[in-house]
């Protein structure tokens, strides 16, 4: 994806989310020179991967295959394990009319995915395997605002505002808005996008990104490499 583009992305979105009455937390904002300035300050910021997260997963082709993210808080991996402390994450996405956020499942984090406002929010559904692989075959069970729903395998759940679904790890998933775009919550365990995405095809995760022009915001797949 061009640099251009993401920050043309970051200006929408930031608009989308304000519109619906949501606001992003400060260092949200900062430049990247006032993110260098502010690094050891916000070191669990940066470890959490907190922040701005645009993909087109790697296909160049975000209006139909893509996601905006902003992870607004997200605990330890640490915590998880030991069963206690900050064993939780939140964020924020965006999903365009139409466009796919490809067929996935997580092996640790369970997560409940909310239309915040905005057009239908369509979820594709499939169980897993006895490996916990992709099963076509095969449906499953999931929560839909605390009450429990059976799901045939490629049924799709359409989510109106103020409706959610509760995915459980081996709940493989894909969704995209209907009508116009949506703003989702995502409130989940701890999150590790680098490591806990198991895709059904052979795509990856993070945009490739051509720098034709200066980062309005850095993302978190900036971290490591603007600031050390």
């Amino acid at each position: 994806m061009k640099r251009s583009r993401i920050n043309q992305i970051m200006q929408a979105a930031d608009d989308m989310i304000r519109r619906h009455g949501f606001a992003l937390p400060p260092f949200a904002y900062w430049t990247p020179e006032a993110f260098r300035a502010n690094k050891a300050r916000a070191a669990r910021v940066i470890s959490g991967r907190c922040g701005w997260d645009i993909t087109d997963y790697g296909q160049g082709q975000f209006d139909e295959l893509g996601l905006f993210l902003f992870t607004l808080r997200n605990g330890l991996l640490s915590d998880l394990q030991r069963g206690g402390g900050m064993c939780y994450a939140e964020k924020l996405l965006i999903s365009r009319q139409d466009q796919l956020s490809p067929m996935h499942t997580h092996v640790l984090k369970a997560e409940d995915i909310i239309n915040r406002g905005g057009a239908t929010l369509v979820v594709e559904l499939y169980g897993s395997d006895d490996r916990g692989g992709f099963a076509a075959d095969r449906g499953g069970l999931v929560r839909c605002d605390g009450i429990d729903r059976a799901f045939a395998p490629g049924e799709k759940l359409r989510l109106a505002p103020g409706e959610s679904v509760t995915l459980m790890p081996g709940d493989w998933h894909a969704f995209w808005g209907e009508g116009g775009d949506v703003l989702i919550g995502e409130v989940s365990t701890v999150n590790d996008d680098e490591t806990d995405n198991i895709f059904r095809d052979p795509i990856g995760r993070f945009a490739e990104i051509d720098e034709d022009e200066a980062p309005l915001h850095l993302l978190v797949s900036d971290y490591r490499r603007w600031l050390g």
